[in-house]
């Protein structure tokens, strides 16, 4: 099956260095296949390690999935999401890679697989997160249809039914031929998957596979191939199945039928198994050099150096105090790990601002986007790591001297700008950009009408903050909250604006405050 597999935090997407390690620890001259679920952040971690590795000379593909049946096909720029049909694809591609296809066969069969898969899953209960206390959005007797496996809502809530009841609606739900999701109709041969979410004892897996091939054959006039129950592909002690249905042939089966060593396959190779994890040296994190010395904190900072030191520190120490209520936020309209991802952020900027060169703010800007990339998976990580990229390459176009507050108004323009480009989201589509769109028109107009800079940069952060506010009347199309029903988003704020309105407020503060007493 797979070589080599990439994790992240709690589920959030593995940072891009993580990922860079692993293609150059496993891949060969035959070249490297990436297979990555159909998240926001998995894609562009990925994208970018992908071509990081092409442009060191390595053959990579990349096969995205999303199985999901959950949800009403046209639902903002995300997709339908990666579930458990991507173990399968793991399978058909490990198999077509062992019998020595070439690097785009085995990709073209991946994607192939990819397309024929549908996949829906059912929660008992709410995983906990490590270290959180468990959400209690799921009451007594209610069970969620159509869930993520990352502890997001489903997309409905109803009463707890017969296993029979609740079979046969998610067998509909992926067959149904108005959505189209499968091309698999009346009298073609399928294969299906029962897969445990975490917390669900094998022998009620096992009923609710009695209960699947019976009416996959008579009510939906189905060849079952294939039967794989087991738990594949978790959401840490969540309760419930997922159930997954794959259109098959005879060479997809002999894929699924070829000898794999893979430990949790149902159906494993005899012999000894080789070791499930092999040591990847990653380099020491390192800030960046520049003519080969590493940077280091200046002696001694000029007036642009401890504005920009103030700025940074009071911006991490706002995400630090939301911690909180930007996991409460996202426990309700997302995977409830926003400030979890935003503080592991923060903490690693004030922890390398000693060594930043701040004197220099286009190169602190970049150090920023180093330290952020680091330690925040994620899309979160991935979307700030652009976000800095951006504005350093739009500042170091300027001297040292001529760091303007013009120059920050357009480097912010910049990385809004690189924001949208990658990641697919504007204005409204409920996301940090709901935030940082108003405050850079704000910061924009009131500068060009002559405000002093530090009014105009608070002012925008006003702007940022009701931005942020707004979010709580916006259908989500873009992230994980656009998997989540407008029902459940209403009166909650996005949390991913939230972050953004309170560091772009707190730095503005923090400018105007050592202004006043320079």
């Amino acid at each position: 099956m797979l070589t080599a597999a990439i994790c992240g935090d709690v589920f959030a997407s593995p940072p891009v260095d993580s990922i860079l390690a692993g293609i150059r620890a496993v891949t060969g001259p035959m070249g490297c296949l990436l297979i990555v679920k159909n998240y926001t952040g998995d894609r562009l971690n990925f994208g970018l390690a992908a071509e990081q590795a092409k442009s060191e000379g390595y053959k990579v593909e990349t096969v995205i999935v999303g199985d999901d049946c959950a949800l009403p096909p046209p639902r903002g720029i995300a997709g339908r999401r990666g579930l458990a049909g991507t173990v399968l694809v793991h399978k058909v591609a490990g198999a077509a890679a062992a019998a020595g296809l070439s690097l785009l066969d085995v990709a073209t069969e991946a994607k192939h697989v990819a397309d024929m898969i549908g996949t829906m899953g059912v929660a008992l209960s709410v995983c906990t997160l490590p270290g959180q206390v468990t959400s209690d959005r799921l009451g007594p007797g209610k069970m969620e249809l159509g869930l993520g496996i990352h502890g997001e809502p489903g997309a409905a809530v109803a009463d707890l039914q017969p296993v029979d009841v609740i079979v046969s609606h998610v067998l509909k739900q992926i067959l149904s031929p108005e959505t189209n999701y499968v091309p698999i109709t009346r009298g073609n041969r399928v294969v299906l998957m029962v897969n445990g979410l975490g917390a669900t004892p094998m022998m009620e897996l096992m009923i609710a596979t009695g209960k699947a091939v019976p009416k996959l054959q008579l009510e939906h006039g189905l060849a079952v191939d294939r039967v794989y129950t087991g738990s594949f592909m978790t959401s840490l002690d969540m309760a419930g199945f997922s159930i997954t249905i794959m259109k098959s042939d005879q060479a997809v089966l002999q894929r699924l039928d070829a000898a794999t060593k893979a430990p949790c396959w149902p159906i494993g190779a005899d012999g000894s198994h080789p070791p499930a994890k092999i040591p990847v040296p990653i380099p020491p994190p390192a800030l960046a050099t520049k003519n080969g010395e590493t940077f280091g904190g200046p002696l001694q900072l000029n007036q642009q150096g401890l504005i920009l030191e103030a700025a940074i520190e009071a911006a991490a120490k706002a995400v630090i105090n939301l911690k909180d209520a930007l996991n409460e936020w996202d426990s309700k309209v997302g995977d409830g790990d926003c400030g979890s991802t935003m503080f592991r952020g923060a903490t690693a900027v004030l922890e390398d601002i000693k060594c930043y060169p701040l004197n220099d703010a286009a190169e602190t800007v970049n150090e920023i986007g180093s330290s952020i990339r680091r330690v925040m998976g994620g899309t979160s990580g991935i979307i700030y790591t652009i976000f800095c990229k951006a504005a350093y390459t739009k500042l170091k176009s300027s001297s040292l001297d001529d760091i303007t507050p013009q120059k920050w108004a357009e480097a912010l323009e910049a990385s809004i700008a690189a924001i949208s480009k990658y990641g697919g989201a504007t204005a409204g589509y409920r996301t940090l950009l709901d935030a940082l769109i108003p405050a850079s028109e704000v910061l924009r107009k009131r500068l060009d009408a002559g405000e002093i800079p530090t009014t105009a940069f608070i002012q925008s952060s006003e702007a940022a903050s009701a931005g942020a506010e707004a979010t709580k009347n916006m259908q989500a199309l873009a992230g994980r909250s656009s998997y989540v029903f407008g029902e459940l988003l209403a009166a909650v704020p996005d949390p991913g604006a939230m972050a953004a309105a309170a560091w772009y407020k707190a730095a503005a503060m923090a400018v105007r405050d050592k202004y006043l007493h320079t």
